[in-house]
C-alpha cells in the first residue's frame, strides 16, 4: 500500500512509513493537545513536497488559525501565495442552527457560498478537482456533527462526509474533540467510520502533564499501538517513537 508521509517527526516510524494513501484519518484530542497543529503540519509538509493541501476550518476563521501558529517555523503565507495551501472558511457552521442557510466560505481570494452540508461537500470536491489537491485537513468535524441532534441523521451525514473525502482520492486528516479523559473515554461514531484513528492524550503523571500519541487503528497496515510521548517544538509536533510514557 502506498504511503503518504505525515510530516510529524517520529510518527511515520510508528506507521511504518506514513498514512495509507487515499484514506481518511481521524485525529482525536482534548483542547490544547495540538489537533490544529497536527492538521496544518501535515498539509505544510505536503506543500514542501509540492503537493497542494486544502484546510477546511469549521471552528475559527483561517486568519486566526494562522495567527495561532505563528510560533512555528512555517511560511504558511508563502505557501498560500504559491497556491500550495488553500483555505475554506466554513466556521459559520458552528454558529448556524440546523437548517440555517447563512454560511459563507472562501478559499484563496475567491468567495464561495456554502448554504448547507451538501454544499460544503460540493465546494470541497470542486476545489480538490480544480486545484489538483492531494491532501485535505478538516478541523474539527465536531462542529459539523453538533448540527445533527438525531443520531440517525448524524450517522448518515458522517457516512456521506467520509465517503466524499474518500472519493476525492486525497489523503485526509479530520480532527475531533476528546470530551472525556483517557480512562473514561467513550468511542465516537467517527472513529468507527474512519480508516484510521490517532489519539492525542494529555496525561497527568507525578504532578506533570505528559503529552502522548497513540495510533488506535490504521486499517491495512501494521503499526505501533503503544502510547508514545510527543512535544511541541519550533517545527511543530515531534513524536518520540522509541520512548515509553511510563
Amino acid at each position: 500500500m502506498d504511503r503518504v508521509p505525515s510530516g510529524i517527526k517520529g510518527l511515520d516510524e510508528l506507521l511504518g512509513g506514513g498514512f495509507p494513501e487515499g484514506r481518511c484519518i481521524l485525529v482525536v484530542g482534548s483542547p490544547g493537545s495540538g489537533k490544529t497543529t497536527f492538521a496544518l503540519q501535515y498539509l505544510y509538509h505536503g506543500a514542501m513536497l509540492g503537493e497542494t493541501g486544502l484546510y477546511v476550518t469549521l471552528d475559527e476563521h483561517p486568519d486566526l488559525v494562522k495567527k495561532n501558529l505563528q510560533s512555528y517555523d512555517w511560511d504558511i503565507d508563502g505557501m498560500e501565495k504559491k497556491g500550495k495551501l488553500l483555505f475554506i472558511d466554513a466556521s459559520g457552521i458552528r454558529r448556524a442552527r440546523s437548517g440555517d442557510n447563512s454560511l459563507v466560505s472562501s478559499y484563496g481570494s475567491s468567495g464561495v457560498d456554502v448554504t448547507d452540508f451538501t454544499e460544503l461537500l460540493k465546494t470541497i470536491s470542486k476545489v480538490v478537482e480544480g486545484e489538483n489537491v492531494h491532501r485535505i485537513a478538516l478541523d474539527p468535524v465536531t462542529s459539523l456533527m453538533l448540527r445533527y441532534v438525531e443520531e440517525l441523521k448524524r450517522r448518515r451525514a458522517t457516512v456521506a462526509f467520509f465517503d466524499a473525502l474518500a472519493d476525492s482520492g486525497c489523503t485526509s486528516i479530520i480532527t475531533s474533540e476528546l470530551k472525556t479523559s483517557l480512562m473514561d473515554r467513550r468511542f465516537q461514531l467517527e472513529e468507527f467510520l474512519s480508516h484510521g484513528v490517532v489519539l492525542l492524550h494529555s496525561l497527568f503523571h507525578e504532578g506533570n502533564i505528559v503529552r502522548a500519541v497513540q495510533i488506535e487503528k490504521m486499517r491495512g497496515i501494521s503499526h505501533d499501538t503503544q502510547i508514545r510521548p510527543y512535544q511541541f517544538g519550533v517545527t511543530g509536533i515531534e513524536v518520540f517513537p522509541r520512548d515509553k510514557v511510563f
